[in-house]
């Protein structure tokens, strides 16, 4: 629970790859539009300029070291604080950070969304509510092909080795076990009474801001 301010409320939505995590956030912000700050744990991928792309294909990107941590530690802090951010931006399709920033405005709602929130005590400790989104693997791997390779350009084999070599294992050794430090876990992104509760929560807070 943050202790630091009342505000910004910070709402951590974790879940395995293909869960529906991103389904349910973006969800939320079309409802509270520029009301709420979305940050992608994804774009906290580290950079590794230094290795060729062959190189960073075989990165285990769902492991915790994978993720840049303490700049995103900082940057909620930033926002706690009321200060503009300029948040990194991940290039799937090159397994690397791209050289573009985006400048992230606070707000007094902030959502954390990825695989691996949950995970870090130090980010759970600035976190006021945290969801675990959950869903059947054979629904997860589905997801995650059709999203690759429409969104991020992947070619089919180059999932599928990913998934068999890094993305199952960590689920079950890294992921999966983050839900015991979840206040809500959901079944699915597109449960609207999930939704209404979080709608309703979020309401209020804002409400009371004003």
């Amino acid at each position: 629970m943050s202790k630091e301010s009342d505000f910004p409320f910070i709402i951590g939505i974790a879940g395995g790859t293909g869960s529906g995590k991103s389904t349910f956030t973006n969800r939320l912000k079309d409802i509270f539009q520029d009301q709420v700050t979305v940050l992608y744990y994804d774009n906290y991928y580290k950079a590794h300029n230094e290795l060729s792309f062959e190189e960073r294909k075989k990165i285990n990107y769902d492991h915790p070291s994978a993720f840049e941590t303490e700049l995103l530690l900082k940057h909620l802090k930033a926002l706690k604080e009321g200060k503009k951010i300029k948040c990194p931006v991940y290039d799937y399709s090159k397994h690397n950070r791209s050289e573009e920033v985006v400048v992230v405005k606070p707000s007094k709602i902030i959502l954390l969304e990825g695989i691996l929130v949950l995970a870090d005590e130090r980010l759970r400790d600035m976190m006021d509510v945290k969801v675990f989104v959950e869903a059947d693997a054979d629904e997860r791997i589905l997801r995650r092909v059709l999203r690759d390779v429409k969104e991020r350009g992947r070619d089919i084999q180059n999932i599928v080795d990913q998934y068999l070599d890094t993305v199952k294992p960590m689920h079950y050794l890294y992921v999966e076990p983050t839900k015991m430090y979840a206040d809500i876990v959901i079944n699915s992104g597109m449960n609207d009474v999930a939704l209404d509760v979080m709608k309703t929560k979020i309401s209020s807070l804002l409400d009371e801001n004003k």
